[in-house]
């Protein structure tokens, strides 16, 4: 008897041995082949997509749980056509909070005064703060690295600077907390500097291989940019949305404002009037104006198109998302899609399950939100569901 379960054991680790020499083989060649992906023509969102298939997608997410209202804006690189869907307590024309694809907007006005010559990324901060301000801000293992921080550094989450959103506080608190909480509060740039000189950073400025995605970067750009333009940051990006005809497109600057849809914390909605107007350059806007700002900005309206690869200098900020200079990409391990690889995405997410990501193996634009702080992953994979339909 014995004998025999030993022998059955054997014959059962030998399969599973083989199984998974099998599999490995078998994920080795996939992943030595290059993936093809077709460039999406009209007649092919047509047929493959179409709206009515993206209707069913966008309905479906609403289902789950949670998420309350959706909308997906698709688009060709050709222009052919655009297509869009919203369900649940989101319209077509809703305007929502985008969260952290407001740094796109501010990295894009950084690299088009980089583009003008107005300035250059490999400038020290000390170059445009004064003394008093930047001393002390990072402040590692005993030394003052605050004057070796670039604008480089910020626009491509290298400064090592901590996150007073998502990092703990000196009192030991997170305000990401506190605002998924409901606890609205003014914070604005004096009182980030004043918060963060008490933080500690992660790493000393640009670092090898290391990046740590930080809301305090994109404010000292915002510093920048009104250095360089004399003008608040807030009206730098009110002229570029009359530039670009983004014209459901605003920053927050009114407390009272209850215009947008309010944003979904699990089965809650907060309400951060103080928080989004102290920060000057919290976005309300559309998925089709998305759209709008989201191919200027590939089709080389801030930096030109032929340098954009200049900005591919990625560095794993957590997975499976990477950072280069000023824009973001979601990237799947291929080991973990073998049947369906996922082709890389660039452009930006935000906290709320808003996305704006340019898929450049399919020459295709995806815009939208499921307008959930909880639950950001769901827009990824009504994104990957979307670009499957178009494989």
């Amino acid at each position: 008897m014995k004998k025999r379960i030993r022998n059955n054991t054997k014959l059962l680790l030998f399969c599973i041995v083989i199984a998974g020499l099998g599999a490995l083989w078998f994920l080795s060649v996939g992943l030595k082949s290059e993936n093809s992906y077709p460039i999406v023509s009209e007649e092919q969102m047509k047929e493959k997509l179409g709206n009515e298939t993206l209707d069913q997608l966008v309905s479906d997410v609403v289902g789950k749980k949670n998420i309350y209202g959706a909308v997906f804006c698709v688009s060709a690189g050709n222009d052919s056509i655009d297509m869009i869907s919203a369900s649940g307590e989101i319209n077509e024309n809703s305007q929502y909070y985008i969260a952290s694809i407001n740094k796109l907007f501010i990295s894009a006005i950084i690299l088009k005064l980089y583009a003008e010559n107005k300035l250059a990324l490999e400038d020290s901060i000390s170059k445009y703060f004064p003394a008093d301000l930047i001393q002390g801000l990072h402040s590692y293992k005993g030394r003052d690295y605050s004057n070796d921080i670039t604008i480089g550094h910020l626009i491509s989450h290298t400064s090592g600077l901590p996150c007073y959103v998502i990092d703990k506080q000196a009192n030991g608190k997170k305000l990401m907390d506190e605002l998924e909480a409901g606890l609205d509060q003014p914070w604005p740039i004096d009182k980030v500097i004043r918060e963060v000189k008490k933080m500690e950073p992660h790493f000393p400025p640009g670092e090898e291989g290391r990046a740590q995605y930080a809301d305090t970067n994109h404010h000292l750009l915002s510093m920048v940019i009104e250095k360089v333009t004399g003008e608040p940051v807030n009206i730098v990006l009110q002229n570029l949305f009359r530039e670009l005809n983004l014209a459901d497109t605003y920053v927050c600057e009114d407390t009272n404002d209850k215009s947008f849809v309010p944003i979904r914390y699990k089965s809650a909605t907060i309400h951060l009037p103080l928080f989004f107007v102290s920060t000057r350059c919290d976005i309300i806007s559309t998925a089709k104006d998305q759209m709008k700002f989201l191919k200027a900005f590939f089709n080389g309206y801030f930096f030109p198109k032929e340098r954009l690869s200049e900005l591919e200098k990625w560095n794993k900020i957590f997975s499976p998302f990477y950072y280069g200079m000023g824009i973001q990409k979601f990237k799947l391990p291929r080991i973990l899609t073998p049947f369906h690889p996922v082709p890389e995405m660039i452009g930006h997410c935000g906290s709320t399950g808003s996305v704006a990501f340019y898929v450049p193996d399919m020459d295709i634009y995806i815009t939208g939100t499921v307008n959930q702080q909880a639950k950001t992953g769901v827009a990824f994979q009504v994104m990957i569901k979307i670009l499957n339909k178009l494989m």
